[in-house]
């Protein structure tokens, strides 16, 4: 996270989510919020990795909502495809190799 002011910010948010004078889910609002406006949040390219990190801590699994569910899913499904096409090509390289040295 580069963002100085966003850093500040949740400090505060998340005092208030402690002391329940704020609601968790209000908390990541004004995060995803101020991350779609603020210039340098926009040139940050690990902060949405990092905003699903702190809903996952923030939210229970019940209050987060359906579509930020459904596009996590997603990316994991994606990330998990992408790892076991990665592992077969790496055990068919292997194998080739194998037939290669016995041959």
């Amino acid at each position: 996270m580069q963002c100085e002011r966003l850093i500040k910010q949740i400090k505060g948010w998340y005092i208030h989510v402690s002391n329940e004078t704020m609601a968790p889910a209000r908390m990541v609002s004004f995060i995803v919020e101020h991350a779609a406006e603020c210039d340098i949040c926009l040139e940050d390219p690990d902060l949405q990795e990092e905003i699903e990190k702190i809903t996952e801590m923030i939210l229970p699994e019940s209050k987060i909502p359906k579509a930020v569910r459904m596009q996590q899913e997603q990316a994991e499904l994606a990330k998990r495809t992408a790892e076991a096409a990665e592992d077969e090509e790496e055990n068919k390289s292997s194998s080739e190799e194998n037939q290669e040295s016995a041959a």
